[in-house]
């Protein structure tokens, strides 16, 4: 059987007092197991310090979830971005179980209060602080991993600018278990148009991610872990070496009614998206045009996009 032999996530810890800082040796090797790991499955497991979400914004974080997903439906679809999939999503049909709020610019106070006082018009001073909060330190292990990623490709150079045109959108994400005769499905098979994702979840599982042999694998979060995952933009910059992977989420029907939480900070970049030149050469060619990120978004929002097999290809791809 081949699911007997099927790669693991690589479970990487990236915690201050492992990395003793840039340069160390467990830095080095972390950046060498990172790329490895991007490029076979496009995710992994990030370990961090225990302390980085404390149990008190752990606690916050999912509390503050469940006071926003209890709000009125008229209230929740008040959440509209020009940005496609940043603003509500849910009440869909063909996926009943999913529902789904955005933060955009959610580590600056100016997008959680924009956000708080659309959704509680007199003001929800915990919300904001503990969704700015939450916000603000997974964005601090993004740009670790950002540093890393690109150290890892011998373009370090670039990171400083990168990191500085980079903007955070922080999704809510729920997913209650089915009931009787409905579908498993939570949410079906896609890519994601970040160039990086960072997921925070329950203690309810579901998330599966296919590897770049086809096979799935079901996602385990350890506690203190986040599920690191590369996004379209990134596999475009990285002139096709990095797996941005296709994942779903399917919900067991065993009768629970429990639900599942994900709390998601995607990146994306307010400058062109375009590989380094480093990374091009007469054994890897350039493979995509540089792009306007929210534009991948935007064709990714029409028929043809949605339709795409290779999204990238039929976007912005350079043709040979």
């Amino acid at each position: 059987m081949g699911s007997l032999t099927l790669p693991k996530l690589a479970v990487i810890d990236l915690s201050d007092e492992k990395m003793k800082g840039a340069g160390s040796k467990f830095w080095l090797s972390a950046c060498k197991e990172m790329r490895q790991a991007f490029e076979n499955h496009g995710c992994f497991v990030a370990l961090y310090d225990k302390q980085l979400v404390s149990p008190q914004l752990d606690k916050s974080i999912f509390e503050a979830a469940d006071e926003l997903f209890d709000l009125p439906t008229e209230i929740k679809v008040q959440n509209i971005n020009e940005k496609p999939y940043h603003g509500y999503v849910g009440q869909i049909p063909i996926v009943p179980l999913h529902e789904g709020l955005g933060i955009d610019y959610a580590t600056t106070l100016e997008g959680a209060q924009t956000f708080t006082n659309l959704m509680w018009p007199n003001g929800n001073d915990s919300f904001c602080e503990s969704s700015m909060a939450f916000a603000k330190t997974v964005a601090e292990l993004e740009k670790k991993v950002i540093k890393m990623l690109f150290e890892s490709f011998g373009v370090q150079e670039h990171v400083d600018s990168h990191i500085e045109s980079t903007t955070y959108l922080l999704r809510f994400l729920k997913y209650r278990a089915p009931e009787i005769g409905e579908t498993n499905m939570a949410f079906p098979s896609h890519t994601d148009k970040s160039f990086i994702t960072i997921l925070y979840q329950n203690h309810i599982s579901g998330l599966e991610i296919r590897t770049r042999d086809g096979e799935w694998i079901n996602v385990e979060f350890p506690p203190s872990s986040f599920v690191v995952m590369a996004g379209d933009a990134c596999k475009a910059w990285s002139n096709d070496k990095v797996l941005s992977p296709n994942h779903k989420v399917t919900m067991n029907k065993n009768g629970t009614n429990s639900t599942r939480y994900t709390i998601a900070l995607f990146s994306f970049l307010t400058k062109l998206v375009q590989v380094p030149e480093e990374l091009v050469d007469e054994q890897h060619p350039l493979q995509f045009k540089p792009f306007v990120h929210v534009d991948l978004l935007n064709f990714y929002n029409t028929d043809h996009g949605r339709r795409s097999q290779d999204i990238l290809k039929d976007f912005c791809g350079v043709s040979n």
